[in-house]
């Protein structure tokens, strides 16, 4: 019995890694059945009895890449919860260009084949995984703004660090996964070592916050000053 628990996960673990192959090569919906359990080394019959279906196979092959690949690459980048904003902000956008950058994260691709062609199977799975991630990402954005900031300032910022450093790396992804994409009619050079790129996006990006938090800090003296001198007046008026 504990020998048939054993083979039937292990079948289970096959066909998800064939699984997150196949969806991230083909999309949905060119990814067959038959294909995944060749890869896989199992029966069809096992796709229906440990998913119930392609669809539910597709949704867990998703989960699967994601969380093997965040257990390579920790959302912190290794850095101590106590280490400064600073060093905490580039842990996390190093960690987000390693998984970009790993040929293994099949969870990348799968998402974007979904946006060439959706299902809308993902939409759920991918806000439960990802949006406590981006959550803590922000939350050192609003710690480096100061307390003055507003959420739509934290946002934007965020949003700012955040396609620096999907944006020419997924790009890059991109390419290579399509064997006959045409050539960038401006070469972009990027860093072979992703920990050049990731200092400059940490530098480029804290330079841009301070700024921010700057005109904010600006704003609220100016601000404190424009109460103080209506007070001051209404004061004067009632005299």
């Amino acid at each position: 019995m504990r020998k048939q628990r054993i083979d039937g996960q292990e079948t289970r673990q096959h066909l998800l890694e064939a699984a997150s192959r196949v969806f991230a090569e083909r999309g949905f919906w060119k990814a067959t059945i038959a294909e995944i359990c060749r890869k896989a080394h199992a029966n069809t019959a096992a796709v229906n009895y440990h998913f119930g279906g392609k669809e539910a196979l597709y949704v867990e092959s998703w989960r699967y890449g994601f969380h093997k690949s965040l257990k390579a690459y920790p959302p912190d980048g290794g850095v101590a919860s106590d280490a400064s904003a600073e060093e905490r902000l580039r842990g996390r956008i190093l960690a987000i260009m390693r998984r970009i950058i790993d040929p293994e994260s099949h969870d990348f691709d799968m998402v974007y084949k979904e946006m060439a062609n959706p299902t809308g199977l993902l939409a759920v799975a991918m806000q439960e995984s990802i949006e406590p991630i981006f959550r803590d990402f922000a939350s050192i954005v609003r710690e480096l703004l100061g307390d003055q900031a507003t959420e739509q300032q934290v946002r934007l910022c965020f949003m700012s660090v955040r396609a620096q450093c999907f944006g020419p790396l997924l790009r890059e992804r991109r390419r290579k996964m399509t064997s006959q994409a045409p050539p960038l009619p401006v070469p972009e050079p990027i860093p072979e070592d992703v920990e050049t790129l990731a200092d400059h996006v940490t530098r480029f990006s804290l330079a841009g916050i301070q700024e921010v938090r700057r005109q904010i800090e600006i704003q609220g003296i100016q601000d404190n000053a424009s109460l103080r001198e209506r007070a001051s007046s209404a004061h004067r008026g009632q005299l």
